[in-house]
């Protein structure tokens, strides 16, 4: 629980995200708050780490797994995801996020090796399906839009991240890889935004600005720290499967704050995707724990 409750905490503010963002891109330009977002956090991480442990150097052996992540992890995955929040509604990117679990248990399985059981298959094939039942045929979509592929590309970067964090961590500390990241994620994504939004003049109010300052601290800062620390713990597959509870989370303030509708395909499917966390992980460790009794009460030892 001391694993889970983290990576619980990290996926409830993750699916505030998709609410939050589409509220800032009311007065931000997409791009623009992507840069600024991550020159806050990279600034907090930064100051924080040069703070408490100091730099550390980057090996070239490091960087074989850390350049990757830049363009994948964090250009690729945060210019798809604002650009596709401006033509899709939170909940549904929040729904296609979802698949992230499926896709990374399937790269983790070829290039970590980690372990695909039947229940993990299982519970990512019923969150699979509440996914397909909102923006499949016949869903609450009707048609699936250019933002749902960008969405599409954004879940498969997050995906890709995730098997290369789980690398980078293993060479050195959680804490730093997510520092290095976050600030040349910063340094990849500011001049895409100059190139794409020139002639940008951004003059929101005092509480967009604050709105903004929070949201980069609490997501983009603390929650990336405690990510990436409980993925080198529990796997990245196994971690990926709490990113099921992001649609719950957006489809829940989508209704409060932007006033977004909640279908019944969208809650039906919403449905599944719980209990698709539910069976690929609380069950799971009920059967460790039983194997790990029949472990402890051997015939040897008795």
């Amino acid at each position: 629980m001391r694993t889970y409750l983290p990576l619980l905490f990290c996926a409830t503010l993750y699916g505030s995200n998709f609410v939050l963002s589409s509220l800032l891109l009311q007065a931000f330009p997409a791009l623009h708050l992507s840069a600024y977002r991550l020159m806050v956090s990279s600034a907090f991480l930064l100051i924080y780490l040069v703070a408490t442990r100091g730099m550390t150097k980057i090996t070239f052996r490091d960087s074989v797994y850390l350049v990757p992540f830049v363009l994948i992890g964090m250009l690729l995955h945060q210019v798809s995801f604002f650009t596709g929040l401006r033509t899709t509604d939170a909940t549904t990117a929040s729904l296609i996020l979802s698949l992230a679990p499926i896709f990374t248990a399937l790269f983790a399985r070829l290039f970590l090796k980690e372990p695909l059981t039947k229940r993990m298959a299982a519970g990512s094939i019923v969150a699979l399906a509440g996914v397909f039942f909102v923006v499949g045929p016949g869903g609450s979509m009707g048609t699936i839009t250019e933002g749902v592929w960008i969405m599409f590309i954004c879940m498969l970067a997050l995906s890709g991240s995730m098997i290369l964090m789980k690398k980078l961590t293993e060479r050195m500390d959680a804490f730093v890889a997510t520092v290095y990241t976050t600030v040349l994620g910063c340094i990849s994504v500011y001049p895409v935004a100059v190139w794409s939004e020139p002639h940008v003049q951004v003059e929101p109010h005092f509480w967009w600005w604050v709105l903004l300052l929070g949201s980069a601290l609490l997501i983009q800062g603390l929650c990336a720290v405690i990510w990436n620390a409980q993925i080198r713990k529990v796997g990245a597959a196994k971690a990926s499967l709490f990113l099921n509870l992001q649609p719950f989370v957006a489809m829940i303030l989508g209704y409060i704050t932007l006033d977004t509708p909640i279908s019944l395909t969208q809650a039906a499917g919403s449905v599944l995707i719980i209990c698709g966390v539910v069976l690929a992980t609380v069950r799971g460790q009920r059967t460790r724990k039983t194997q790990d009794d029949k472990l402890k009460f051997s015939p040897v030892e008795r």
